[in-house]
């Protein structure tokens, strides 16, 4: 699958950010990084493939610079998961429970035809509320939940628990803070 240990020593650690106790994983050091970044989405694109992706849904912010990375280099279409008010037509909302309250994520009511198998793209698993919530939107709106691609999992706060019945792939785990 490519080498995942590399990737991982592109991705800097920032200690007591945005708190104290908290350990940052910073991906900004891998997106400068040409290489770095395309052998990441590579492999994010490998997986797409190997799952039948018909699209990919990307969530915001940082999901789509890795989803429009992926769908471009599978020939395949974006469906942007928007945080509420930003899609200009009509909506599904669907809300989830962060760690210190809740938030809502939208996608278009036509973004997906009946069927389609919908591949899920984001930058980082913590508790998996975010990515549950996108895949309910996929599933609301007629699409079949391919998978999902993860930059990083945060192993440690137990994501995938939340996507139980998905198949989950990350590049870079991280099994304590």
């Amino acid at each position: 699958m490519g080498n995942c240990a590399h990737l991982e020593t592109l991705i800097r650690s920032i200690p007591d950010f945005p708190k104290k106790g908290i350990v940052f994983r910073d991906i900004t050091t891998l997106l400068k990084d040409g290489a770095g970044f395309g052998s990441a989405v590579d492999l994010m694109a490998e997986r797409a493939r190997a799952r039948n992706a018909e699209s990919i849904a990307c969530v915001e912010a940082r999901g789509f610079l890795f989803g429009s990375a992926v769908a471009k280099a599978l020939g395949l279409g974006v469906i942007p998961v928007r945080k509420p008010g930003k899609l200009p037509s009509e909506t599904r909302l669907q809300e989830y429970t962060l760690e210190y309250g809740t938030d809502a994520l939208e996608v278009h009511a036509d973004a997906i035809p009946p069927g389609q198998r919908v591949f899920i793209v984001d930058d980082l698993l913590a508790t998996g509320g975010t990515a549950r919530a996108a895949a309910r939107l996929i599933e609301e709106v007629g699409g079949v939940v391919a998978g999902f691609s993860f930059l990083i999992d945060l192993a440690f706060l137990n994501g995938r628990r939340q996507l139980q019945g998905y198949d989950v792939h990350a590049l870079i785990t991280y099994d304590r803070e």
